[in-house]
């Protein structure tokens, strides 16, 4: 499983913003405002050598109560789930009371603890440093979060030092062979009615309410031959339908099995009124995880024509960025389509892992050079040369090129798609990746012959008269 992060401080240190810097995203709410955060915050760490998971929490004061003390409880959740935690100090404000409170219970959790010392642009970092060691924490690290200063440094010391038992090399359980497939969604949509189905037998708790699983559940499964470990995950609701602590702990392992799996399940419900936004989130979730997906509409049974043509519109509305992805119609309760999940998955798990030859791709890659031209920068067109494969699960194609920092998003994915459509891959993501080579004759100056240098003055005569 991948490492996770969790940070934590006093109010208006800077958590929000770190958080923001390390998923370079803007997840997480940022205003001069102490307190604005008071839920735990999920996202994936793109900063950095290793991937990685970062938890955002709520300011600590040392003595919560009410509100506050929940907003704590929240915090120290993410303590104990989290591989290493990040402790932001305020450089500004200096070492207090509450700092010191903070540490103190920080050190009997026994996880592994990184003072941080923020908001240091313009500071004597030496001064300042030395009060944080009262703390009993070792050394500070210091950061400006603000403008990223120091934080990618900071971040592949922690990864480096996390335990390697307990990050994505040796985190996935025994029984976790052959192709892993994650099945997920919101909660009480069939999820472990499916996995049951898929297995033949009643092996996970399938009840009527929302929440019944509560944690991520790895099963073997051996079917014509070919090994599976099916994940069964707990539902995932929008925050703010969220009441129970447990559900907000298990959040973190449908996250981090959407990471695990090769091929990963998102599971609607035909019954629901339509897809809603937490749907799409988790879509977005596991396209952005880089996992091959199948998407299975459940509860198909039963409804009428009309209902039936309603939610495929729905599907093509509010889902339209899963085009890659097979769509099934089943009834996990009754049986009917499961078994061609199979075939999707093995369809999805062979594509995420296609390799394809360097000529092939750079064919690939004029032919939609031809059928469509970049656009112009400065008067000047962009000139993509050749394409190769960067990678596989989801399969990275890497274009070289001059000025490619320079194409549109719109050309981007225009490439992307070309390349899917033109490979026929099926239930998995494409990703684009772009590379300008160094120009050798940068910032050099020809060195003029002789008779260039008598042209040139002859030139400047002219010019004087």
């Amino acid at each position: 499983m991948l490492p996770v992060i969790a940070l934590v401080g006093r109010p208006n240190v800077g958590k929000s913003t770190l958080f923001n810097q390390l998923t370079r995203s803007r997840d997480a709410l940022v205003a001069d405002y102490p307190g604005l955060t008071r839920d735990r915050q999920y996202g994936n760490g793109k900063l950095g050598d290793s991937p990685c998971l970062v938890i955002d929490t709520g300011g600590l004061v040392g003595d919560e109560q009410g509100l506050a003390g929940l907003m704590a409880d929240q915090v120290w959740l993410a303590v104990e789930e989290a591989d290493a935690v990040v402790f932001l100090l305020d450089a500004r404000d200096g070492i207090n009371l509450s700092d010191e409170q903070i540490a103190s219970r920080l050190r009997r959790s026994g996880k592994p603890i990184y003072p941080v010392l923020n908001k240091m642009d313009g500071m004597d970092a030496g001064a300042v440093i030395a009060d944080s060691w009262a703390l009993g924490l070792g050394e500070a690290a210091h950061i400006a979060a603000a403008r990223g200063s120091g934080v990618k440094t900071l971040v592949n010391r922690v990864l480096a030092e996390i335990p390697v038992a307990e990050t994505a090399q040796g985190a996935l359980p025994v029984a976790a062979k052959g192709i892993r497939i994650a099945v997920v969604g919101r909660p009480n949509v069939g999820k472990s009615t499916l996995i049951n189905r898929m297995l033949g037998e009643e092996r996970v708790l399938a009840f009527d309410q929302p929440g019944t699983t509560r944690d991520s559940i790895y099963i073997s499964l051996e079917r014509d031959g070919e090994d599976y470990t099916l994940i069964d995950t707990a539902g995932m609701r929008r925050r703010g339908k969220v009441n129970e602590v447990v559900e907000k702990f298990s959040v973190i392992k449908t996250l981090q099995a959407i990471n695990d799996a090769h091929v990963a399940i998102l599971v609607l419900d035909a019954h629901s009124d339509e897809v809603s936004e937490q749907d799409a989130t988790l879509a977005g979730h596991i396209v952005q995880s880089g996992t091959a997906l199948v998407l299975a509409v459940n509860k198909w049974d039963g409804l009428d024509d009309d209902k039936r043509q309603w939610f495929r519109s729905q599907l093509d509305r509010r889902l339209p960025f899963l085009d890659f992805a097979e769509q099934y119609f089943i009834s996990a309760l009754h049986g009917s389509g499961v078994g061609d999940l199979f075939s999707a998955i093995q369809t999805a798990y062979q594509a995420a892992l296609i390799k394809v030859s360097t000529p092939e791709l750079t064919r690939l890659l004029e032919r939609a050079v031809h059928e469509h031209q970049p656009p112009l920068v400065r008067g000047r067109r962009i000139k993509l040369r050749y394409a190769h494969q960067g990678g596989q699960n989801p399969p990275v194609i890497v274009v070289h090129g001059n000025q490619t920092a320079r194409l549109p998003h719109t050309y981007k994915r225009y490439l992307g798609n070309y390349f899917r459509k033109a490979l026929q891959l099926v239930g998995t993501p494409v990703r684009m990746e772009f590379k300008t080579g160094d120009n050798p004759y940068a910032g050099k100056r020809n060195k003029l012959t002789p008779g260039q240098l008598r042209s040139r003055k002859r030139m400047l005569r002219h010019v004087k008269k």
